[in-house]
C-alpha cells in the first residue's frame, strides 16, 4: 500500500483527498502545516508528498528546497498560481509535478499515479544488492547471509537500503540520520551508531572487523 502524506492547510481539502486517496488503496497521513509535515514527513516515510504552496508557518517552495536536502521522495506541488515563473521555480527546486488549484482529485489521482510509476522503474532498476555471502532483496525487504534468512527490524532494513543506495561510495552521516530517522535526528548521532553496530551483528561475520559495512572516520559509512 502506497502511503501519500498530505501537507495542506485547508481541511476541507485534506478531507477530499483522503476519501478519494483511501477509497483507491492508498495510506493517507495529513499535516496542516509545514512543521507537522516535516516531522511526519521522518515519521510516516511516505512514498509521495502532497505540498501546498501557500502554507500557513512557511512558504512551501522553502519546504520543497528544505526536503530536498535529504529526501528524493516523490513531491507534488498545489498552487494557485498558474504563471510561467512559479513553475520553473518549482521544478527547478525539486518538485516531481505541480496542479493548479481548484483541481479534480481524479486529476491528481492520475498525477500521484505516474509520479510513483516513475520513481518505481528507477527503484526496480536494480532492485537486488549482492555482495560476497550477503544478498538483499530490496522489493520484498528480505536478507540473506550464506543463503539464511536475517530478520531485520524496519528501521534496520531503512539504514540498510540507505547505504545500498550509496552505491558502494561514503554516505555523509547526516545524509543517513535525516533519511533513516527525519531532520530532527541531527542532534542524536548515537542513533546511527547503536543500529550500525546492530546490522554488523546481524550481516557481518565478524563484527570487529567488518567487511561490508565500513566506517570512514569523521565523514560516515559506505557499504561495500
Amino acid at each position: 500500500m502506497s502511503r501519500v502524506l498530505v501537507i495542506e492547510d485547508e481541511e476541507s481539502i485534506r478531507r477530499v483527498l483522503r476519501l478519494n486517496l483511501e477509497g483507491r488503496n492508498y495510506q493517507v497521513s495529513e499535516a496542516p502545516n509545514a512543521a507537522e509535515g516535516l516531522r511526519q514527513l521522518g515519521e510516516f516515510k511516505p512514498s509521495i508528498v502532497i505540498l501546498d504552496l501557500g502554507l500557513p508557518d512557511k512558504n512551501g517552495l522553502e519546504v520543497l528546497k528544505e526536503i530536498r536536502e535529504w529526501s528524493t521522495v516523490p513531491i507534488i506541488v498545489l498552487t494557485v498560481n498558474d504563471n510561467e515563473k512559479t513553475k520553473v521555480e518549482l521544478l527547478e527546486a525539486g518538485a516531481d509535478d505541480y496542479i493548479t488549484k481548484p483541481f479534480g482529485p481524479l486529476e491528481l489521482l492520475a498525477r500521484i499515479h505516474v509520479a510513483l510509476r516513475h520513481r518505481g522503474v528507477e527503484v526496480d532498476s536494480t532492485p537486488v544488492f549482492e555482495s560476497g555471502n550477503l544478498k538483499v532483496d530490496i522489493p520484498s525487504r528480505t536478507v540473506l547471509k550464506d543463503g539464511q534468512p536475517v530478520h531485520l527490524t524496519a528501521t534496520e532494513m531503512n539504514l540498510l537500503k540507505a547505504l545500498i543506495r550509496g552505491g558502494g561510495q561514503v554516505v555523509h552521516q547526516d545524509h543517513v540520520l535525516k533519511e533513516v530517522w527525519g531532520p530532527g535526528a541531527l542532534d542524536n548521532p548515537h542513533y546511527l551508531r547503536i543500529y550500525i553496530g546492530l546490522l554488523r551483528k546481524k550481516l557481518e561475520a565478524n563484527p570487529t572487523t567488518p567487511r561490508h559495512i565500513l566506517t570512514e572516520p569523521g565523514v560516515g559509512y559506505r557499504l561495500v
